[in-house]
C-alpha cells in the first residue's frame, strides 16, 4: 500500500465520548491520516479534544458546518482558529458576505498563531439525493449544477476550497482553479455499506474524480480493527 495515500484520508469521529476517540486515534496513530472532528464529537468534549489529537500528530478537520449571519460566523470562526484545527467549514448556502468574511477572519487569527487553517465550504450534503433535492429544497435547477455554482461563489469569496460528494468532482475539477480544495464524504469501499449516504464513490473512484481529500467514517471506526480497515481501503 502506498502510505502517502492515507494523507487524503479523513477519518470521521462520530462518536460520543472523549474516550472513545482517543481509542481510535491510538489505533490510527502515526498511519498519516487526518481525524475528522465534527458536531457529535465536539459537543461532547469541546476544543479539548482538538488540543489532546494534535499533540498525537494529526491534523484536524473541524466540521461544524457554521451557518450564520455574517458577524456571528466571524466572530465564532476566530475562536475555532485558536483551538489548532488544520481545516474549518461554513456553509456555503450562508452566502458570499459570510464566506467572504469567514475567510478574512480565519487568515488574519491564523497568521498571528503562525498557522492558518483552511477554510471550506459545504455545498450539498452528501446524505440528500437529487430528489430529496428538489421536493423538500424547493430548489429548481439540477443537483450538481447547483453544487458547481455554490462552489464558484465560495472560491470568488476566497474559501480555500468546498466539501462535496465525490460525483459531483469532475465538474467542480472544470469550473474551478487547480488548487481548490475538494473534499469528499460518502466515500465507500467496494467491501462496505452505504449506510445513511447517498451519493457515494470508492477511493479509488473519488481520486480518479477530482477529490482532494476522502472523509471515511463507519468502514473504519465501526470496524474491529480500525488500522486494517483503513489499509483496506485501497482494496479494489
Amino acid at each position: 500500500m502506498d502510505a502517502t495515500l492515507n494523507k487524503r484520508i479523513m477519518v470521521a469521529l462520530d462518536v460520543q465520548g472523549r474516550d472513545e476517540a482517543l481509542v481510535l486515534a491510538k489505533a490510527l496513530q502515526g498511519s498519516g491520516c487526518w481525524l475528522k472532528v465534527g458536531m457529535e464529537l465536539y459537543a461532547y468534549t469541546g476544543p479539548a479534544i482538538i488540543r489532546e489529537l494534535k499533540e498525537m500528530g494529526f491534523p484536524i478537520f473541524l466540521d461544524l458546518k457554521l451557518h450564520d449571519i455574517p458577524t456571528t460566523v466571524e466572530r465564532a470562526i476566530r475562536g475555532y482558529v485558536q483551538c489548532g484545527a488544520d481545516m474549518i467549514n461554513v456553509h456555503c448556502s450562508g452566502g458570499y458576505e459570510m464566506m467572504a468574511r469567514s475567510a478574512n477572519a480565519v487568515r488574519e487569527a491564523g497568521l498571528k498563531l503562525k498557522s492558518v487553517p483552511k477554510v471550506i465550504g459545504v455545498t450539498v450534503l452528501t446524505s440528500m439525493s437529487e430528489n430529496q433535492f428538489k421536493r423538500e429544497m424547493g430548489v429548481q435547477r439540477k443537483l450538481p449544477e447547483h453544487v458547481v455554482e455554490l462552489a464558484k461563489l465560495a472560491e470568488k469569496a476566497g474559501l480555500d476550497g468546498v466539501v462535496a460528494s465525490a460525483m459531483e468532482a469532475s465538474e467542480l475539477r472544470r469550473n474551478t482553479n487547480p488548487g481548490f480544495l475538494i473534499v469528499t464524504p460518502g466515500i465507500r469501499p467496494a467491501w462496505s455499506e452505504a449506510n445513511d449516504q447517498m451519493r457515494v464513490l470508492t477511493p479509488h473512484e473519488a481520486l480518479e474524480a477530482g477529490s482532494s481529500y476522502l472523509v471515511v467514517g463507519r468502514p473504519i471506526t465501526r470496524a474491529e480493527d480500525p488500522r486494517q480497515a483503513l489499509e483496506r481501503l485501497w482494496v479494489r
